[in-house]
């Protein structure tokens, strides 16, 4: 019982961090960066991309691993459901976002072609 409690706990503490995450990235950060212009916002990106993206693998991985602990320590079926759900965005970054990232990351673009995949970005960050 122990095990499955510390196992919810986990699930729900990683969960929570990366829901919050992603609200201040989508809500408070980018937009924040976009109206610095398109050179600041490009110069930030870089940094923010390489330990934001470290911060939501790790996340989702051991929120999924902890979610799926609970379940076969006897917690309900939706606990397994929800773990699947928050580790399904490994693969769901890596291939609809990561693409965008890789352009953003190229030091070569100049400012139309950035200006145009930053704006393009920012719906992917809303995506449901």
């Amino acid at each position: 019982m122990l095990i499955r409690q510390s196992a919810e706990f986990i699930a729900l503490l990683l969960c929570s961090l990366f829901t919050g995450a992603a609200v201040y990235i989508s809500l408070v950060e980018h937009p924040a960066r976009m109206e610095c212009g398109v050179e600041i916002a490009a110069a930030e990106f870089s940094p923010s991309y390489r330990r934001g993206s470290v911060m939501q693998a790790i996340l989702a991985a051991v929120g999924l691993m902890s979610s799926i602990a609970a379940w076969l320590t006897g917690a309900r079926f939706w606990w397994a459901i929800a773990g699947v759900l928050l580790g399904s965005v490994i693969p769901f970054t890596l291939i609809v976002i990561l693409p965008t990232n890789k352009q953003l990351l190229n030091p070569g673009w100049t400012n139309g072609q950035s200006k145009q995949v930053t704006y393009s970005h920012t719906g992917a960050h809303c995506m449901p």
